[in-house]
């Protein structure tokens, strides 16, 4: 039986073919080889600038078209009849329930731990309809424009990034497999680390005081690719609960070639346990250094909240790294109780550019007298610092727990010393 193909059919599939050799063409010779070799040729400077000269004429643009209403003023409420504060007056009176009916309203609206669990909010649009909801017609240069990038970002940016992704992924778990097959020894940690940061830069193209080995590095925590942003510029020994699926077929792979420290479920809550392992692994010093970080969540990119103390405790050299995320290109933040992890890739794949600073600062050690919960606020406060990110006292556990007993209390009594006073003011009343 002969097979008869329409011509059409033949010059569609001559056509997919050399898409494909293109497209894997310019893969191989724009990013992934230079990625291999750490090196840039400067496209992508060149993009970021291209997209500020963009956001800068839509902000003009729809700061054309907004008409600006009337900003009310929002004054301190004081006594009537008086200048003073509430905190510095020495009796109560009845007005004084207008402060705490204030600060209630305050701490429902808008208090500083909520807001630090969503979306951090932008001056200026960036053409992402995610990142304005209120986005109404202004003008017609300004549709065709955001048309024009949704074309851009989900025909052509998000097809190179799952490319990216997946060859990443892919080259890290076979050739930590094989690396894993070699003997212990010089060449094959030498290996390990060559094969860890070529994936991993891969992996970065698709979206210093550096810490020494028998040393942790702690930074904060906004997104699950600091791991590869912090990976792609040196290797650690990555510390985490063991998974299933597709993310224990990683870890599995990862731990061949490198000592990763991973955890069954059951162990996770065992503090003396995870304190030792830790320890072990930190006073090797052929060992690489471990990446934590202490927030135990993800936070918005605009500040650091409580460190856990676990880490400080080991007595360990901690090298502390500040991570800043720049929102106008993309929203790294990861609100894992409102997307899923592949809804966020998808959203993080199809933004303009995930784009970060990182500083490494100078090692820090614990002082004498020092206990870990003073070594770790203090470490948090130089991130911090250095960041630009509001140092919080309140633990990120908030996000999904409830708040502490001691932390109401705490302010039951800061209420309580402004009605009543201190012991000291009531004996000289």
């Amino acid at each position: 039986m002969e097979l008869f193909f329409n011509p059409f059919d033949n010059l569609v599939c001559i056509l997919l073919g050399i898409s494909f050799t293109v497209w894997f063409t310019l893969l191989l010779v724009f990013i992934i080889v230079p990625a291999i070799f750490g090196v840039s040729f400067g496209i992508r400077r060149l993009y970021m600038k291209t997209l500020l000269k963009v956001f800068e004429w839509a902000t003009l643009r729809i700061e054309r078209g907004i008409i600006l209403g009337n900003i009310c003023s929002k004054d301190e409420i004081r006594r009537s009849g008086s200048n003073k504060d509430l905190d510095s007056a020495t009796e109560f009176e009845l007005s004084d329930i207008f402060y705490f009916a204030r600060r209630g309203v305050e701490s429902i609206m808008d208090d500083e731990v909520t807001k630090r669990f969503t979306a951090e909010e932008l001056k200026s649009w960036n053409l992402l309809t995610r990142s304005n909801y209120n986005f109404h017609y202004i003008s017609l240069r300004l549709t065709v424009l955001w048309g024009l990038g949704l074309l851009i970002r989900y025909g052509f940016l998000l097809p190179l990034r799952v490319t990216l992704a997946f060859t990443g992924v892919g080259l890290l778990v076979f050739l930590t497999s094989v690396v894993g097959l070699l003997p212990n020894g010089r060449m094959k940690n030498f290996l390990s680390e060559k094969v860890h940061l070529m994936c991993y830069r891969i992996c970065v193209r698709a979206l210093t005081n550096k810490p020494k080995n028998g040393g942790i590095c702690v930074a904060n925590h906004t997104s699950p690719i600091d791991v590869i942003i912090l990976a792609s510029d040196g290797c650690y020994a990555m510390v985490g609960q063991i998974h299933g699926g597709l993310m224990g077929v990683i870890q599995r792979s990862m731990v061949k070639a490198c000592p990763h420290i991973w955890f069954e479920r059951s162990e996770v809550k065992d503090r003396h346990l995870v304190a030792k392992r830790l320890s072990d692994h930190v006073e090797d010093k052929s060992k690489l250094p471990i990446l934590i970080f202490p927030e135990g969540t993800c936070i918005n990119n605009t500040s650091v909240m409580m460190f856990k103390k676990g880490s400080f405790e080991i007595g360990a050299t901690v090298y502390p790294v500040a991570i800043k995320y720049d929102p106008r290109f993309g929203d790294a933040f990861w609100n894992s109780s409102k997307f899923g992890m592949v809804n966020y890739l998808l959203r993080m794949m199809s933004s303009w550019a995930i784009v970060c600073s990182v500083w490494y600062l100078p090692p820090m050690s614990r002082e004498e007298g020092e206990d870990a919960v003073q070594f770790a606020n203090r470490v948090k406060a130089a991130i911090a610092r250095q960041g630009g990110l509001v140092d919080l006292l309140w633990d990120g556990g908030l996000k999904r727990a409830k708040v502490k007993d001691t932390f109401k209390e705490e302010q039951q009594k800061l209420y309580s010393k402004m009605l009543v006073g201190t012991q000291e003011d009531r004996s000289r009343s």
